[in-house]
């Protein structure tokens, strides 16, 4: 299952986060191993934008252009009541390398980060789940369970997933990235703690001849959080918060969040063209055929810990936010970054076991600023009564995190509420 040699360090879940962390690694010479139970990377999924500091990250390991091949960049963001524009962001005044955010599918990322995983000499091991985890002194120790499909033939023919071989290894660490329904952050007894209300969205693509001239649009309403995102050749994402709407979080798949199609009645030309004309008039564009079409459901939540030891979490596994500014894959992303290349210097040889101190602290601080319960956004004298109205929403809206997104509010004269002014996350690079 895993070959004669053992690794160093084995990375559950091959999202993007997971994929950025095993590739950190193996980028420092750790023999690394990333399994995950799906049996290949996501299609069609939620997250499409990269942050600024995202590009700058995938440029340290060499995937930044292969990255802006494809995507389409956004050098503004149009804050919007129903009826017209109220303020902007311009990400093209960041003090930055890549003053602007790029927007490409979750899917096409995987792909990009799965190909520079393979020439590093690491292969995703699809169809393996850890089922079980404990931590020794040293190490720890990790069932994994091989799972292949099992073809059933009567009354129904259909095929499910059972466990083919489990085999029991030691590693010296172990990173949980395996989504919202971590098995590793249970395993370790860490609670996943409510931060704010479950909201529910609905999700058209579409062919459309508006021209957002680089823009992303997020409309403030006074009850829903709503945006629009352009997307390459032609076509647009709007997204529209459902409220008085409920579904069980048994109905999503996977940490994608998308819903059965049962929920259909909110879905179709006919509601998209309500929801414009009753939230976005002003979009005049050409609503040509629905590509995707989906409802997804958001949790806010935050871990109690980051993890201990030996065994640590990054990305959705660690925290859940809103959808609209795509931050909980962005700021998973620099979580993998530090995590990788700290677990990398203890194994080094370094015996810096602090940094694994300090990447907890600084990532529970991040993650309580942005879910509004310790900081936040606080209104200026110059800030607009229409924003002040707003703030307790807008956090979640910016893509952006750290030092851009202090940037970015002080553009629209905002400040940071509660905050520690020399807080490493807020500081620049």
């Amino acid at each position: 299952m895993f070959g004669k040699k053992q690794p160093q360090v084995l990375v559950v879940g091959a999202g993007p986060v997971g994929l950025f962390s095993a590739l950190v690694l193996a980028k420092r010479g750790i023999h690394v191993q990333i399994v995950d139970s799906e049996w290949r990377t996501g299609a069609h999924s939620y997250a499409l934008a990269l942050h600024p500091r995202s590009l700058q990250l995938l440029d340290r390991l060499g995937l930044v252009s292969e990255a802006l091949e494809e995507a389409y960049r956004v050098r503004a963001v149009g804050l919007y009541d129903a009826l017209d524009r109220q303020a902007e962001l311009r990400l093209a005044k960041l003090e930055d390398d890549f003053s602007f955010v790029a927007v490409l599918r979750q899917d096409r990322l995987e792909r990009l980060l799965e190909d520079a995983l393979r020439r590093e000499g690491v292969k995703v091991m699809w169809n393996h789940r850890v089922s079980q985890l404990e931590q020794t002194h040293d190490a720890v120790r990790v069932t994994v369970d091989k799972l292949d499909k099992e073809y059933l033939g009567y009354p129904v023919a259909h095929s499910e997933w059972v466990v083919a071989k489990s085999r029991e290894i030691e590693v010296p660490f172990l990173i949980g990235v395996d989504g919202h329904n971590s098995l590793v952050r249970r395993a370790l007894g860490i609670e996943f703690r409510e931060m704010g209300e479950t909201e529910y969205f609905a999700v058209f693509e579409f062919e459309t001849d508006f021209d957002l001239y680089n823009e992303m649009r997020v409309v403030l309403s006074e009850e829903t959080t709503n945006v629009l995102w352009p997307l390459s050749s032609g076509r647009c994402r709007w997204t529209f918060q459902l409220n008085d709407f409920f579904a069980p979080a048994s109905s999503r798949e996977k940490d994608r969040f998308e819903l059965q199609h049962a929920h259909l009645s909110v879905l179709g030309e006919e509601n998209l063209r309500r929801y414009i004309q009753e939230r976005a008039p002003w979009f005049d564009g050409e609503i040509g055929e629905i590509q995707w079409e989906m409802v997804v459901r958001f949790e806010r939540r935050l871990a109690a810990s980051f993890g201990r030891d030996r065994a640590w979490l990054a990305g959705d596994a660690a925290h859940l936010t809103g959808p609209v500014g795509i931050q909980s894959m962005n700021v998973g992303l620099r979580e993998a970054w530090e995590l990788g290349n700290a677990v990398a210097d203890v194994l080094g040889g370094a015996e810096d076991w602090e940094q694994l101190a300090v990447y907890e602290r600084e990532r529970l601080a991040e993650w309580r600023f942005l879910h509004g319960s310790e900081g936040g956004l606080r209104p200026l004298i110059r800030t607009t009564s229409w924003l002040s109205g707003k703030l307790d929403r807008l956090l979640s809206c910016i893509p952006a995190t750290g030092y851009d997104l202090v940037q970015l509010t002080e553009q629209i004269g905002v400040g940071l509420r509660e905050m520690d002014p020399e807080a490493e996350f807020l500081a620049a690079d």
